[in-house]
């Protein structure tokens, strides 16, 4: 479960060349792989470099795109000593700009600016027993999951959905793993009205105490989730979103003073705080604008935050102290922020 807003958790060291700043890595794209009939696989190597950082599985990385898109996406291979980064991305009907350029413009020999890697969905390694629940494009942060429980000797089960066999992303891959260690495998589709159904309530029925569950999909799958999860402990329940609760505060009205600038905007409806720093020319870090990545967490001074994200907890948004200014908005008419 998204606790608190990421941070980044490198175990590697490496020499920066001039291919990498403090806190980007130059990629070229070597590989495209079409991984289901909607999502594509991409492998991202160092540009000069031999070794890329280290991440733990569930991580994900920042992606700089043309036109100044910033957007987050699961790391799949294992990272140990990764010799290249390989994500994937399905393309969307609605896409907000990442998914329309990966499928629609993306070559193998492009190069592409990435953040480092940072984990706010760990995976807990001394649990007795792993349960991960995936739909559709969720399978990604589960891969790399999988293949550490199979490096641990630990025992694991997958129950992954999809619309039909055909959107069933790194299956073969995934029967391979399953055959590897101690895991099983269960597999879901809508379109096949005989087909066995997903029961959540029958998965955390059968499920031990210590056991810890993990769930990455569409808002109606984790919705579904939370709610099979009442009564466990918190803390063997564990789950991502790709797409937020929440819709966005953007009815504006209030101000915000920005300590370190000096200056106070004024947020109009129509728009989030982030819309408003961008457009008055204040360069402040972001990626997913829903509050689900943590990548625009903002230290707040004074006021009171309409928080709307998903990646603070419960404890730090009654505290006020920070906020995702992507999505969220204010409760005050004034809002002071450590920028």
């Amino acid at each position: 479960m998204k606790q608190a807003a990421p941070e980044s958790k490198q175990a590697a060291t490496w020499t920066r060349k001039n291919t990498m700043t403090a806190d980007i890595i130059r990629t070229q794209i070597r590989q495209i792989r079409l991984e289901s009939e909607a999502t594509a696989s991409f492998e991202l190597w160092p540009v000069g470099e031999q070794y890329l950082p280290s991440f733990t599985p569930g991580a994900h990385i920042d992606i700089h795109l043309p036109g100044g898109l910033r957007r987050s996406y699961s790391l799949i291979n294992n990272g140990g000593e990764p010799r290249h980064y390989n994500i994937a991305v399905k393309k969307e009907l609605e896409s907000r700009g990442g998914s329309s350029w990966f499928h629609d413009n993306a070559r193998v020999g492009m190069t592409l600016d990435i953040s480092l890697p940072s984990n706010d969905f760990e995976l807990i390694e001394n649990a007795s027993h792993t349960i991960l629940i995936a739909g559709g494009i969720g399978i990604t942060p589960i891969i790399s999951m999988i293949s550490r429980l199979i490096e641990l000797g630990s025992s694991w089960e997958l129950h992954y959905c999809a619309r039909s066999f055909a959107h069933m992303a790194f299956r073969d891959e995934l029967r391979s793993l399953a055959n590897c260690g101690k895991g099983a495998i269960h597999l879901y589709v809508d379109n096949l009205a005989d087909h066995k159904r997903l029961d959540l309530s029958a998965i955390f029925g059968s499920a031990a105490s210590t056991a810890h569950l993990y769930c990455c999909g569409p808002a109606g799958m984790l919705e579904a989730f939370i709610a099979a999860a009442k009564g466990r402990q918190p803390d063997t329940v564990h789950y991502e979103r790709f797409a937020a609760a929440n819709a966005a505060a953007t009815d504006g009205g209030f101000e915000v003073k920005l300590a370190r600038d000096g200056r106070t905007l004024s947020v109009p409806e129509g728009k989030s705080i982030l819309d408003t720093l961008l457009d008055a020319g204040v360069d402040v870090p972001y990626a997913c604008s829903q509050g689900i990545c943590g990548s625009c967490v903002t230290t707040v001074l004074d006021g009171i935050p309409d928080h709307r994200d998903e990646c603070l907890s419960d404890e730090q948004r009654e505290a006020n102290k920070s906020m995702m200014i992507c999505c969220s908005g204010s409760r005050s008419k004034t809002l002071t922020l450590d920028l």
